[in-house]
This record gives structure tokens, sequence and C-alpha cells, in this order.
């Protein structure tokens, strides 16, 4: 077989013959080292030998417990060049949930079949429950604790599987998304033909996004695989730290790509200080894509006046919308136009019928048209087409679709019809670009109309004394009730006496109505940290109604050194008992 041909083991023995190229890993300090993909490629292989002298077979899945590091690299292409198929999963991040976790983990693990746990030694025994309780074939491994075996390279097929990511799972369990490599190479190459490299720029990129996160690992990495090209990794939670490392990152290295969700764009304009910007130059960032939950303008307009400054350019802006399905990214808008924002008749919308204009109606971003080789349908609720300016629900068809949703062939088979993929978007084409409207399964329910849960939030999450982005607005009609009662989460900012907690309800009960039309009929002041969320970020509604009519919504409680030491002993003896019956399970 030709190096050439689509798969993610090709790629990198391609990029083998750049050693300038690969991941560049920068620190809170500001000082980074270059991983080239030719050392990658090197402990990959060694990594591989010794997965096969444990006895992982072709195709079997292998759960990745990492960080942004070194070592998530090592596992990851050592998985794949052993001819297993790497499952990222998410690192806890919150402690004072660990219980939840845990359990959310261990179903992560059953959903993707895993045979083996790759982890960090630190973070493995806060896992330790989720591997006893899904048992994995092999255990759970650091690197270090591998058997020696002789460097083994697998090339791979391109219909075999590449990857498991899971979905976010903001209306349902996370699903394990089974990825081909021929649908991620399909979706790298498409990326990469948007910015060619030209004798004046050559293209580079930086991300902070985690690296289970598609955003931050197709569309980051392998893309930076692809070219081959070097791109710079910053750690989530350094960004969260001290979101100006992002800011400068981009500066020192002359960075022309760089991705992030909306919230990031909103929390560097309101945190990001001028004296951490000394000598910071944004003027070379010509792409500062935009996806992954809400587009909001205000947010974005109001980063790109913050930035101007600096060189920063509201050309850049580039709304996008995709989804784990389809290996990421769908639409992408004329790169360098900036944002396209359009107000529609909010009654219209709501009533999923023809999305008229409207100076003082609710505004919406446009997220660009399909990328080449993409199609894009909006369907109503019997699977016809709908003309322009009629809301619907998105379908989509392209080259990266996902195989299957592992286990679960019925969901796949709704999913999956006919070569196109139901996104369980909704929102409608106008002059062929898209704008979304919300989720089929978030909207809210009044009185038998539906409405969309972001224009209500995003009116909310700009009062002084909300907490930014920790807003969520969810419907349910009570047994015997009449009509549905819409019910908005929010949580306070830091710092914020509860004794406000009245007059800050108050405050959103109002701007709800002016914002959306709707009246509000409980608003729930909570705790920083209350609201659930995805392995991504992403708030799940659901849940958090869910959880609050249950009497179960609170905050996670801090935990304290004795508590977490506990926790690790308990992780630890759970590890043990998972590692002595994956011992007798293989004799």
């Amino acid at each position: 077989m030709r190096r050439d041909e689509p798969t993610l083991q090709r790629l990198l023995l391609r990029a083998v013959d750049h050693p300038a190229t690969g991941v560049r890993l920068a620190n809170r300090a500001g000082r980074a080292a270059l991983l080239s993909w030719a050392g990658i490629a090197e402990r990959a292989g060694e990594v591989a030998g010794a997965l096969s002298g444990l006895g992982l077979e072709r195709g079997e899945r292998v759960a990745l417990l990492y960080g942004t590091g070194a070592p998530f690299f090592d596992a990851f292409f050592g998985v794949l060049l052993a001819g297993g198929v790497p499952a990222p999963l998410y690192p806890p991040v919150r402690l004072g949930r660990l219980g939840e976790y845990q359990e959310r983990t261990g179903r992560l693990l059953a959903a993707a079949a895993a045979a083996l746990v790759l982890a960090d030694r630190r973070l493995a025994p806060l896992a330790g429950p989720a591997v006893e309780a899904a048992r994995p074939r092999l255990g759970c491994r650091a690197l270090g604790e591998l058997p020696e075996g002789r460097k083994l390279v697998t090339l791979g097929e391109p219909e075999e599987l590449a990857l498991v990511q899971f979905s976010s799972g903001t209306t349902v369990d996370p699903r394990a998304v089974a990825l081909t490599h021929a649908a991620v190479v399909a979706q790298v190459r498409a990326l990469n033909a948007l910015w060619p490299d030209d004798a004046e720029v050559r293209h580079a990129g930086v991300s902070w996004l985690p690296l289970y996160h598609d955003m931050g690992l197709i569309g980051a990495v392998f893309a930076a695989l692809e070219r081959p090209s070097v791109v710079t990794l910053l750690a989530p939670e350094s960004f969260v730290a001290r979101p100006a490392l992002w800011l400068t990152a981009l500066s020192e290295t002359r960075a022309t790509i760089s991705p992030a969700p909306n919230f990031a764009y909103a929390l560097a304009a309101e945190r990001v200080r001028d004296e951490e910007l000394e000598g910071v130059d944004l003027s070379n960032w010509r792409v500062a894509l935009c996806g992954a939950e809400t587009v909001v303008a205000a947010d974005l307009t109001r980063f790109a006046a913050r930035f101007a400054p600096y060189g920063f350019r509201a050309e850049a802006l580039t709304p996008v919308y995709g989804l784990s399905e389809a290996a990421l990214a769908v639409t992408f808008p004329p790169l360098g136009r900036g944002l396209l924002a359009r107000r529609f008749d909010r009654t219209r919308l709501a009533a999923e019928a023809a999305a008229l204009p409207d100076p003082a109606g609710h505004e919406l971003v446009s997220v660009g048209a399909p990328l080449p080789g993409f199609a894009l349908e909006v369907r109503d609720g019997d699977g016809r087409p709908l003309p322009e300016r009629r809301v619907g629900r998105l379908w989509v068809r392209g080259p990266s679709l996902f195989r299957e949703y592992l286990g679960q062939p019925e969901a796949t088979a709704r999913a999956l019809v006919d070569g196109w993929l139901d996104t369980g978007d909704l929102g409608f084409l106008d002059g062929g670009e898209l704008f979304l409207t919300g989720r089929a399964k978030e909207v809210l329910i009044v009185r038998g109309r539906t409405h969309s849960p972001s224009e209500i939030e995003q009116a909310v999450a700009a009062l002084p004394g909300v907490r930014r982005g920790c807003v969520a607005a969810a419907s349910h009609r009570p047994e015997g009730a009449p009509t549905e009662l819409v019910y908005l989460f929010v949580e306070r900012r830091r710092g914020a006496a509860p004794g406000d907690d009245e007059a800050l309800a108050e405050r959103c009960r109002e701007a709800a109505l002016v914002a959306s039309g709707l009246s509000v009929d409980r608003v729930v002041v909570l705790a920083p940290g209350t609201l659930p969320r995805t392995s991504s970020g992403k708030i799940r509604r659901g849940a958090t109604l869910e959880r609050h009519l249950a009497g179960t919504l609170a905050a996670p409680a801090r935990p304290g050194l004795i508590s977490l030491g506990l926790e690790l002993l308990r992780g630890r003896r759970a590890l043990a008992r998972a590692g002595r019956a994956a011992r007798e399970e293989g004799g």
C-alpha cells in the first residue's frame, strides 16, 4: 500500500520526514518544548510493541486518560500503531463530583467496550471505581508499566476505525462515536484546503482545547499532522486560570489559526488585563474559529473591540458549525469576512415557521455554508426538505460521517438514513448559509409552541451578578397542570451574597421577558459550579431540570485533604481489584 493512503498511521510516517514539525507544548510560565512527529512516531512504535506483547488485538479499543502532554501522544499513536483504536476520555476536573465522574466514566468505558485503559499515574486512582465497574480485559496500565516489546508499526486500512470519541451528551448519555481513518483524514484535508500556504503565509495553529474534544484533537492536532506543521498546545486548565496565555501564545508563535468556543472569547474579553498584554501582537491571527456552542454576536464583537489595539482584526472572526458524528466541521463562512449577524422575528422562529427579518427580533449569527463535498438539508418532521428561511431539522451528508454508535445499532439506524445524518439540531438556510436556532430536544414548549432557550440564556447571562455562561432554561409540565412552566437556572457570580438572590431573580425574569416575550415561571439562583455539564463544558439543561425536580441539584462539596486522600486510597484498591480480575480472566 502507498504511504499516502488515508490512515493516521501513514500521515504520522509521512510527517517523520519533516523534523522541524510536531506538537509544541507550552506551560503556564510561557516556556515550550517541541515534540517532533519523528520523536512521537519512535516512542509510539515502542508503545505499540508493548501493547502487542500485552495481548491487545487488532481493532480493540483502548481508553486514554491523560491531560495535555507528551504521554497522551505516545499512548494515542502507540495504540494506533499496535492496530488498536484509541478512545480519549476526559480527566476529572471537578473533584467535588468524583462520584458522578466515576459513574459516568464507567458508562463511557462500557460504551466503547474498552479492552484496556492507559492512564496517567496521577489520574488513574481517581478513575479506579469506573475501571473496576467496566472490567476491561487487560486492566488499567500506565505507560511505564507496559511490558517491553519490539517496535511495531501497523499501518491500518482506511475503512478501519481510527478513533472513538464521545458525543457531548447534552440531551442523552454520551455515545461512542466510531470514526474511520477515511472519515478523519477526509475531515482534516477539507479543513487544510481552506487555508493553503503561500509565499507570504505559513499557517500554524494554537489551541488550548482538551485533546478528548474533536475541535482540539482533530481540528488542531490532526490538521497539523496532515500538513505537516507545528501546532502549539496549552493545557485547558492553564487557559482557564490565565486566559491571557492564549493570546500571548498566538503572538509569540505568529500563529494564524486558533479555535475556541464562544465562552472563551467572552472570558478573555472580561478577564485579560492590559498589563498581561505588553508586547502582544495579534495581527497575524487570520482565522479565529468559534464553534461547539451557541455563537453570540455581542460576545465576539466585544472581543474584537477589546483586542483591536493589539492588532486583532474583526474580520478574523469565523463562526462555524460541526458535530462529533461528522468528525468535526460541516459549515464554514468565507474566511476573512467576519461576523454575519441578522435579526429575525422571534414569534416566527418559535413557531418553526418562515424566518422573517425583524430589526427588533432575535439576533442569530451565520455559521456559513457546507464545506466542499458536504451537503446540508433542512427538513420538516416528516423528513421532507424545506425551502430557505424555514426552520426545521438539520440533515448532513459528507465524506467524514461516523460509521456507527458502538453497540447501539438502533440509535445508529435512527441517526444515519440513506447516507444522511440527522444532527438533532434546528435551524434554517438563508442565502445558502446556515443559522442555528437550537437543539430539537432542548426547545422550550410553552402552550404548545416552541421557543429557543438560548435567546433567554443570552439575555440573562449579560446581567451583573450572573456568572458568565452559567444559565440554563428549560420547560416542564407538572402532572395535572394546565400548561408548561418555564424554569430558569442561574448561577450567581463568585463572591456574590446569597441574600441578593431574590433581587437577582427578578432582574433575570425581566430580562427574559424583554428578550423573548416569555414569562419565566420560576427562577432558581444557584451557587457557582452547580449546573451539570458535559465533558466539553456544555450545560446539560435536561439534567439540570431533572435534578431540580428530584431535589438533588446542589453545588459540589469542596473536598478536603482527608476526603481526597480517602478517594485516592479507594481508587487504588479498585484498580488493584480490576487488575487481579484481568489477570485471572487472562489465565
